[in-house]
């Protein structure tokens, strides 16, 4: 009696989005091909999401990254992943320039503010501790509120804690409703951190960070080198699941039906094209808040020197609060001193020099009526770009992460980018590879121990899973969380409901 042996059929998955979390997913799915067929299917005519390359006019043929420049040296898990195709960041010093005048300081001098700030610098790390030790209940509490229980003064709040944390998880205007655990891990966390705690200068430190090379061309050779079907310009209109499988459609009309869809582009577009989403769905995906920004990119000195104390061979970031609304705040960078390829470009005359190329950020449109981009010489403008940026403030944690874990595989639909947890490029990496050993690809640095640990957090976070199943402590920290879990979304449910019935803003 003769048996006939066929290899099991493979698993045909669709990642929707090529950015940073599509691009880890698709590489962990295309490790094992004799399992799984891929494809990416990315609205823009190129992967890379928000990480994108322009070429800037002028002297010199300058390319620019935009929308991300780098990432500390913690960012195991990108870094590794760079290194899997041969590229690697180039490192640079972190310096940045707060405030004007009075309100001026720095992470590499003492000026006046921090002279006249020093009580409240040296009692802002026992604030911080307490944060720190209590984070479960100061999740849920904006950093505006806390700062003001412990006694510290609204200069302090806006000049010198504001600024810092908006620039390391980059929620803009919100920033006054960024919880107040997400702060003190700013300072205390040991795989996000970026600078210690100086009790005497608050930042005494010029931490070393790495600029990504040219953002196109990295993530073109990743997704070209992949086992997977790449499809760019190709947006999707329609995510329906229907008996165990999940049709989509793009929106030329053609559908296709997959085993496992992906969803790493943003929440807004998730909602956009799911069909009949769950409550929970609406619920969490709906919590996560996008803001319209601008971005300009020019080469106006005049009006840095206006609004920034600038020391331009020097620093990359420079923030200032708004004189009429000190919770608001306005952020640039001098690309010239992050990004090597712009340090030196040969001019008409053969000469080399630096030509500064400058980025301001200018954040939420709901408050463009203390926007200063309209006195930039327009002249010396060289790329304007909007985009929509979610900031992670309370509700986020209360609202829209708690449930996360709830969401995965549902219908067979997966959910991963940087708002499922915290907005930084890592995290995004790191839910790609979440979602793709989801699916049973295993995880690809397993022998790094600090990307391992990242991964697992994430993994726990917000699978709720442990990577390795078993008689293991990662297995029963899992058993452990879940009925925590449930307590926290429980309560989540009980203070989102409370507040609209008290008509407050949720």
């Amino acid at each position: 009696m003769k048996t006939s042996l066929t290899s099991p059929k493979k698993k045909q998955v669709l990642i929707i989005g090529a950015g940073a979390a599509g691009t880890a997913a698709a590489y962990s799915l295309s490790k094992m091909d004799d399992k799984f067929d891929v494809q990416v299917w990315e609205a823009a005519p190129q992967a890379g999401g928000v990480a994108t390359s322009e070429k800037i006019d002028g002297p010199g043929d300058l390319v620019i990254n935009d929308g991300v420049q780098g990432g500390c040296p913690t960012y195991r898990n990108t870094l590794n992943l760079m290194s899997e195709f041969g590229l690697s960041g180039s490192p640079v010093h972190m310096k940045i320039s707060f405030g004007k005048g009075p309100t001026a300081w720095t992470n590499y001098t003492r000026t006046q503010l921090v002279k006249t700030l020093a009580p409240e610098i040296k009692r802002f790390g026992r604030t911080l501790r307490i944060i720190n030790k209590l984070e479960f209940f100061f999740l849920f509490i904006p950093i505006s509120k806390v700062l003001k229980w412990f006694g510290h003064s609204e200069e302090f709040c806006n000049q010198m804690v504001f600024p810092l944390t908006a620039l390391f998880f980059g929620t803009g205007n919100q920033t006054p409703h960024v919880s107040a655990a997400i702060m003190a891990r700013v300072f205390l966390d040991d795989d996000l951190r970026l600078f210690d705690y100086d009790p005497e200068c608050l930042l005494s430190q010029s931490p070393e960070m790495f600029a990504f090379p040219r953002l196109h061309d990295m993530y073109a050779t990743i997704i070209r080198q992949l086992n997977v079907q790449f499809f760019p310009n190709r947006a999707v209109a329609s995510v329906t699941r229907r008996e165990g499988k999940v049709v989509v459609v793009d929106e030329k009309g053609k559908g296709m039906t997959f085993d496992e869809v992906i969803f790493t582009c943003n929440a807004e577009t998730v909602l956009k094209v799911l069909h009949e989403p769950s409550c929970l769905e609406r619920r969490a995906l709906g919590s996560v808040r996008y803001y319209n920004d601008v971005t300009i990119t020019h080469e106006d000195e005049e009006y840095m020197e206006r609004h920034y104390e600038l020391h331009k061979d020097i620093d990359q970031y420079f923030i200032r609060t708004d004189p009429s609304d000190p919770s608001k705040l306005e952020m640039s960078f001098n690309l010239s001193n992050y990004q090597p390829g712009l340090k030196s470009v040969k001019a008409e005359d053969g000469d080399s020099h630096q030509r500064n190329i400058y980025q301001t950020i200018f954040l939420d449109d709901a408050t463009k009526d203390i926007w200063t981009k309209d006195e930039i010489d327009p002249s010396k403008i060289r790329l304007v770009r909007w985009w929509r940026q979610f900031s992670h403030t309370w509700r986020h944690f209360a609202f829209s992460m708690p449930f996360m874990r709830y969401l995965q595989g549902k219908g067979h639909v997966w959910y991963a980018g940087s708002y499922t947890l915290i907005n930084t490029h890592e995290v995004a990496i790191v839910s790609g590879f979440a979602a793709a050993n989801r699916l049973g690809a295993p995880y690809p640095f397993p022998d790094d121990q600090l990307a391992s640990d990242q991964f697992d957090q994430y993994l726990l976070l917000v699978h709720g899973r442990a990577r390795h199943r078993g008689c293991n402590c990662a297995t029963l920290k899992s058993f452990l969380l879940a009925p925590l879990w449930a307590i926290l979304t429980g309560l989540a449910l009980f203070i989102h409901f409370i507040m609209r019935c008290m008509g407050k803003d949720v």
